[in-house]
Formats: structure tokens, C-alpha cells, sequence
């Protein structure tokens, strides 16, 4: 099983921005010792805790210092950019690192309605098919005649260059049917509210069609997990995860708690309930390293996807680290 990392660039409590993407250069220089096949790069805006708000230039500083890792983002919020632009810069991506670039691109703001506009330089937003504009760019990246007088006549350069893998994020399983048409890979984000099923999956493969990006369906889903020697040190660290979630639940956004924080924050019956309800549906995986395979061995049996990656979000980057070492012994 191909295993991958989506990093967000946490900022853990006494660190800093600068330190968390520090952890990211460090983490990914791991994953390419380790074996692991990817890792993405998230986009968030407006968040001090998270660090990750261009995921395209970190993932040019990330090829830099890794020589076998495919490296890419998770994804680039494509409302906010003109296609052509995005196109430009996954080719000069693609030409620096050859083979080892994914261009995975989101549907979502990646930030509130503040951040939104002020991306928009304050010009109201105008709705556009993002799938349509997800297929310019992809146009554009393959040099392919695209029947608009806006782009018509140009060239995204560099031109003549290996082209990235190409991506496209979902949640729920409405972008399955487009996805696969499109001939791009589909990366299912099960940590953001566990609604994987087969028939999502099956849709996006009967659907596909093979492209330039891809000749044949590639589904990858991400988990979050938590990762210890044993069960109870997991149950230990995976506390500030769920805790995490209920907070953001609850309207607050806050650094992750340290795990001894964590365990003594007082929780009612209901958010014991709710953080219960997140383990149940498969948004967040708790155990040692030999659990979480089993788990994801039996996921993959039942759902049938491809690959798996993991949501980099442990309470420290020690942690993050020993986590990726276990599970790459216990899965490569």
C-alpha cells in the first residue's frame, strides 16, 4: 500500500510559524528516507495556527531538499487564482522536479468570508463552475486548444515539460462523477467527516476516462491518526486531536493542547459523545501502528481505494515523526 503525508503546517503550542514549516521541510525530508510516496502541502488562510497558506511555494522549497518524494499540494484553493497563473506555476514546478510533482486542487475557500475577499481585493465573488475552470487549468498545463477568446492564442510556460499528476480533492462524494471524467485522481479527505463509501469510489472509476495526468483511476484517502508503541500512550496523544475537533466544533479556534493538558480538560457527556462519534466513523484512528494497518488493510478491502495518506497533525513534531517511522515499518 502507497502511504503519504498531507501537512497543514501546524503551529503547536511554543512554536512558532517558522517553526512549523521548519517541521515540514524536516518531515518531509523523513517521508523521503522512509519510502513514503507523497506529500501535500494544505492551503489554509486567516489562521494563526496553521502555517500552510502557500502550499505551492512550500512544495518547491520541499523538492529541493528531497530527491525521491513526490511532493504537491493538498490542494490549491482554485477560486481564488486565474487559471493561467495556476498553470504557470505547476509547469515551472514540473520542470524543476520532473517526475516527483502533484498538482491536487480543492473547490473550497480554504479560509472564511474575510480572507475571501480580501484574496478578491474586495471585488465581489462571481460564481463560476470550478470544474470548468478546473479543466482550463488542466488545459493549460497539457498545452491542449482550449475554445475561448480569453485563451486563446497563449501558452503557459515553460512549455514541453513532464507533467505533474493532477488531483482533485472531495469530502462528501459529490465531485466522484466529475472527477473521473475529468481523468485526474481523486483524494478523499475521510478526516473531515468520514462519509468514505464504495459507491463514491465506484462512481468515480466507471466514470473515468484516462488523460494526460493519468491513464488509469487512482483514489487516495487520507485519514487522521494517532500512533503510539502502545494503545494507551495512542489513547494519550490522540486526545489533543479530538479535542482539536471539538473546539473547532464549538466555534474556537486555538493552538492543540499538549497531551497532559488534554488530559485533564474537563469534558461533558456530550463532548465525550461527539469525540466517540468522530473515532466511530473513521475520522480519526487511534491505536498502535499494527492497529491502524489492520484497520486500513480491512478499509481498503471494503472500499477499494489505492493509497492512503495521513493528516500530520500530532500535538508535537517528536511525536508527528516517531508516528511516521511507525507506520512506515509497519506498512512498507
Amino acid at each position: 500500500m502507497r502511504i503519504g503525508i498531507l501537512d497543514q503546517a501546524p503551529i503547536a503550542k511554543g512554536n512558532t510559524a517558522t517553526g512549523a514549516l521548519q517541521n515540514a521541510v524536516e518531515t518531509a525530508k523523513l517521508a523521503d528516507e522512509l519510502g513514503y510516496h507523497r506529500m501535500w502541502m494544505a492551503e489554509h488562510h486567516n489562521l494563526r495556527t496553521l502555517a500552510s497558506s502557500a502550499p505551492e511555494i512550500t512544495a518547491s522549497f520541499l523538492a529541493a531538499k528531497t530527491s525521491r518524494l513526490r511532493i504537491g499540494t493538498g490542494g490549491v484553493m482554485m477560486m481564488h487564482y486565474a487559471p493561467y497563473k495556476v498553470a504557470e506555476v505547476f509547469k515551472t514546478l514540473s520542470a524543476l522536479a520532473p517526475g516527483r510533482i502533484d498538482f491536487g486542487a480543492g473547490r473550497a475557500p480554504g479560509g472564511d468570508h474575510r480572507s475571501t475577499q480580501a484574496l478578491a481585493v474586495g471585488r465581489p465573488y462571481i460564481p463560476t463552475d470550478l470544474y470548468d475552470k478546473f479543466h482550463t487549468i488542466l488545459s493549460l498545463i497539457g498545452e491542449s486548444p482550449i475554445e475561448d477568446s480569453l485563451h486563446d492564442d497563449i501558452v503557459a510556460t515553460p512549455a514541453d515539460i513532464v507533467l505533474p499528476e493532477a488531483w482533485l480533492l472531495g469530502s462528501t462524494g459529490n465531485s466522484a462523477i466529475r472527477t473521473g471524467r475529468l481523468g485526474v485522481g481523486y483524494s478523499f479527505a475521510q478526516f473531515f467527516n468520514g462519509e468514505m463509501s464504495k459507491e463514491i469510489f465506484d462512481a468515480y472509476r466507471s466514470n473515468f476516462m484516462p488523460s494526460a495526468f493519468m491513464e488509469k483511476p487512482v483514489i487516495s484517502v487520507t485519514y487522521s491518526v494517532s500512533v503510539a508503541e502502545t494503545r494507551e500512550e495512542a489513547e494519550y496523544i490522540a486526545l489533543p486531536v479530538d479535542l482539536g475537533r471539538l473546539f473547532l466544533m464549538k466555534g474556537r479556534i486555538q493552538q492543540p493542547l499538549a497531551p497532559e493538558e488534554a488530559r485533564d480538560y474537563p469534558l461533558s457527556e456530550v463532548d465525550r459523545s461527539f469525540i466517540e462519534s468522530n473515532r466511530e466513523r473513521g475520522l480519526h484512528l487511534v491505536g498502535t501502528a499494527a492497529d491502524i494497518a489492520d484497520q486500513l488493510r480491512a478499509d481498503q478491502e471494503q472500499y477499494g481505494f489505492d493509497e492512503v495518506m495521513f493528516s500530520a497533525s500530532a500535538p508535537s513534531q517528536e511525536i508527528r515523526l516517531n508516528q511516521l517511522r511507525l507506520l512506515a515499518k509497519e506498512l512498507l
